[in-house]
């Protein structure tokens, strides 16, 4: 007998160097928040919210740091490039996995043309103030903006070049611009301390009223300066970087987060408290003078180098931020890339240096021209509202994630789960609707963005996704003498299985005047053609006629299918769309423990997108069916669940038993009331007069129906819909039973047509 064939061994793959430690990544996170944004937006967060600036950021950090616990737990368990985009992507494939990262590219694109404009604007502030000549020579020559143009573009090349050479020197460099802007605010808030415990009670005064515009104002502030806290999430974005991932990121960027909270409340509590002006309060002077507003408070209470320290760490601050999200905007580019979901050519590693040096080259490009051609600042404005939803999806993610695989933990897990990230969904949708009062033309920007890349998605690399999915070639096989306008397709593997399924779908194929076609996969390595697969037809052969001879000894017309495929579930979707299958029913063998997998690849794959009706069947050997409990949930699947129960019972015998799962406190009102829901859903299938009613008591749905189906032979579920935070495949309820019930379990999927099935597509 010929062995099966063996893959070519792969060419050595290029990765990343993992050169990152717990330092250089807490220095990534620390770089990108403490941006321009807390020099810039300090003077403005006062001057709407008062001293109540102050609640404006600690509240900020709270939001920041519930999405922060999201990102720690999921970069533990998934530590690859892309960040968010990953994690989405992991959760939900496709259409809404794209989505994601192409916002959350953009957003920082946008940010690093910020910092580099951010640069520009500051290097010709200094040489003004402190070089008059040489800045008036300039600006005689060249104008006022055409030189701020020039260092942007400058000051984006050297950073794109740094990133190019590797990450060990992009995280030196990191940790050195960060360290030294520590150090700077370090002196500034010394200073302004040393000033307060001078003037206690005129300090003390400057806090009072704490809310002059009340709390509508500490909620301005907090849409106004929600970008300054933005950046620990750049930590995950180099996950393939860093050593020791699954404990690194999550100690990383909580203690990122923590550092810079902490210094961004002595900065408002310093520029408040320290400065005393002439006239008005302290907080009305911040706000007066806005973006210099830290600059002008080194001004009173530092000695003469206190501004030009300050300007001085506003440029190591925004090429700290540059340098980082440069590094992670590329790995952006380079995980979609990867995933076909933008240029293969994207995904290119250097050989030596062991960067992605074509994506870091194009977000550069990308990078000068917004800086250097697009007004900046609405566009920034909508990419804090990208960033925002992409936090969103994030949370959302995890919560998916978490009901997709239960099993595994990674180094840090979210505590207060599933409340932790529903808050944080809810409150990060509300900063970012409220951005709409500042400015609508930035929720119309990211809304064109987003429309623009599903567009490309859809007519393009979606394509380009299609064509490089495992061919199925299909075999010659038996062909029905007569059209039969029900099917029911049987996808067979394991020999134990054969008769067990068919007198599963023997009454149903009676039941409807259909036949069945059995069907046999064969997978060949993805580095070989299908047809090589050719060699191993007569091996499933005999499976497929001991199905056949037993379908015709029923008394149904049975005939069979072959296909060849690179993956087992691709010949099965491919069947059932090729024969116009009306029902598959195949079993499981089991739930996963792998990463990728609910129920194991070939049934996630088949649920999610095979055309017709589904019914997945837990086998327990050739156990005999006499007693079925099925659940009476009610909706279009288990409609079709109790459907089928009445053909088994009308054709087979089998006794059935309706159920329904209440409290263990239970009163009679409710348990009325459940009478009447099982009695409604007999009435509505075809069990009128078939089936007894049992009612269940236990806390948990699942394990109630788990003891009482200890009683049967067979339990019989439809398909859940309880809503996109609990239905993953098939549910919550389902999926727990099937896990853990030692009785055979069937779960039956209405065909939900192609709209709701697009729908479900997109969100993977």
């Amino acid at each position: 007998m010929a062995a099966p064939p063996k893959p070519t061994p792969p060419e050595a793959e290029v990765t990343f160097a993992r050169d990152l430690g717990l330092f250089d990544a807490t220095m990534i996170g620390i770089g990108a928040m403490i941006g321009a944004g807390i020099f810039v937006l300090t003077g403005i967060a006062a001057g709407e919210a008062g001293p109540a600036a102050l609640l404006a950021f600690a509240l900020n950090g709270v939001v920041t740091l519930l999405t922060a616990l999201a990102y720690a737990e999921l970069a533990s368990v998934y530590p690859k490039s892309g960040g968010g985009y990953a994690f989405i992507a992991k959760a939900f494939p496709g259409p809404a996995g794209f989505a994601s990262g192409w916002m959350l590219w953009f957003c920082y694109i946008i940010a690093c043309a910020l910092y580099a404009l951010g640069f520009g604007s500051y290097f010709w502030e200094f040489f003004e103030r402190y070089f008059p000549p040489i800045a008036n020579l300039v600006f005689s020559l060249a104008g006022h903006k055409t030189p701020a143009l020039i260092m942007t573009a400058l000051v984006c090349i050297v950073f794109i070049l740094v990133n190019m050479r590797g990450t060990a020197v992009t995280g030196k460099v990191e940790n050195i611009i960060t360290m030294a802007k520590i150090i700077i605010l370090g002196i500034f808030i010394a200073y302004g301390l040393k000033r307060i415990f001078q003037i206690p009670t005129e300090a003390a005064a400057s806090f009072t009223p704490f809310l002059p515009n009340g709390f509508g104002g500490v909620v301005i502030a907090m849409g106004l300066t929600f970008i300054a806290f933005e950046g620990y999430d750049l930590i995950a974005t180099v996950a393939e970087e860093i050593k020791a991932p699954e404990k690194t990121i999550p100690r990383a960027t909580l203690i990122s987060l923590a550092v810079t909270v902490f210094i961004y409340l002595l900065i408002l509590i310093v520029c408040i408290g320290a400065i005393q002006p002439e006239s008005g309060k302290s907080w009305q002077f911040l706000g007066q003078y806005q973006e210099t507003a830290i600059a002008r408070a080194a001004h009173n209470f530092m000695p003469s180098f206190g501004v030009v320290l300050i300007i001085f760490g506003g440029l190591l601050s925004t090429i700290s931020a540059l340098n980082a999200t440069i590094l992670a905007s590329s790995r952006v580019a380079f995980s979609m890339s990867r995933d076909k979901m933008l240029p293969a050519s994207l995904s290119t590693i250097h050989a030596k240096r062991r960067t992605p040096h074509i994506a870091i080259a194009v977000t550069g490009v990308l990078v000068l021209v917004m800086a250097l051609l697009f007004p900046i600042h609405v566009i920034g404005s909508a990419a804090s509202v990208m960033f925002l939803l992409t936090f969103s999806l994030v949370n959302l993610s995890l919560i998916a994630l978490r009901r997709k695989f239960p099993e595994l933990k990674g180094g840090f897990r979210v505590p207060l789960y599933p409340a932790t990230p529903i808050v944080a969904i809810v409150l990060n949708m509300f900063l970012a609707i409220y951005q709409f009062n500042f400015d609508p033309r930035a929720w119309y920007i990211a809304i064109a963005w987003v429309i623009v890349g599903l567009f490309i998605y859809f007519i393009f690399f979606e394509k380009i996704t299609d064509a490089d999915m495992p061919q199925v070639l299909e075999v010659q096989q038996s062909k029905s003498a007569n059209t039969y306008p029900y099917r029911v397709l049987v996808p067979l593997h394991n020999p134990d299985h054969v008769i067990p399924l068919m007198k599963l779908a023997i009454p149903i194929a009676k039941a409807h005047a259909g036949e069945i076609i059995v069907l046999g996969v064969i997978d060949v390595p993805i580095n070989l053609p299908p047809h090589e697969g050719m060699r191993f037809v007569h091996h499933k052969t005999p499976l497929l006629r001991k199905a056949i001879e037993y379908g015709n000894e029923q008394g149904v017309e049975t005939r069979s299918a072959i296909r060849i495929a690179h993956q087992v579930w691709d010949g099965i979707i491919h069947a059932a769309e090729a024969e116009k299958a009306t029902l598959v029913l195949m079993g499981w063998k089991g739930y996963t423990t792998t990463r990728d997998r609910i129920m194991g690849e070939v049934t996630d794959k088949v649920v999610r997108h095979v055309p017709c009706d589904l019914i997945t069947v837990k086998l327990m050997g050739d156990r005999p069916i006499r007693r079925i409990l099925i659940t009476t949930a009610g909706g279009p699947h288990a409609m079709l669940a109790a459907e089928y129960v009445g053909i088994y019972h009308d054709l087979e015998g089998y006794e059935v038993s309706c159920c329904y799962v209440m409290k263990p406190d239970a009163g009679e009102d409710e348990e009325e009331s459940a009478r009447q829901w099982i009695q409604k859903t007999i009435h509505l299938t075809n069990l009128e007069g078939k089936a007894a009613m049992r009612l269940l008591k236990g806390r948990k749905v699942a394990t109630a129906l788990i003891r009482a189906g200890e009683d049967y032979d067979l339990i019989v579920l439809g398909a859940s819909k309880e809503g996109v935070f609990s239905n993953v495949l098939f549910g919550e309820i389902p999926e727990k039973v099937a896990r853990f019930s030692q009785t055979p379990v069937m779960i039956v999927q209405r065909y939900e047509g192609p709209v709701k099935s697009l729908v479900k597509r997109v969100m993977g």
